[in-house]
């Protein structure tokens, strides 16, 4: 089963729980609901500035923005289809 298929039948299970088993769900969850999603760590600083620099420097030639879009949308179709 793919994961978007896991999430829609998880959310779906939610939607129609009683609330006794929602908060359940929510307390086994409730720390990883709550921490911080910071991707700004350390590592991917010094990789954005490596990227940056290496473009800046004629290291790699950049994309322009169609070809960004075309392959984020390449990316989503892939996901979307469980591949």
């Amino acid at each position: 089963m793919t994961t978007n298929a896991l999430r829609q039948k998880i959310a779906e299970y939610i939607h129609f729980a009683d609330e006794k088993k929602v908060k359940a769900i929510y307390n086994l969850l409730e720390e990883n609901i709550n921490q911080k999603r910071e991707i700004w760590t350390k590592e991917f600083t010094l990789e954005m500035n490596k990227r940056a620099s290496d473009i800046e420097t004629n290291k790699v030639k950049p994309k322009n923005k169609t070809q960004v879009i075309n392959k984020a949308t390449s990316l989503i179709r892939k996901i979307n289809n469980g591949k």
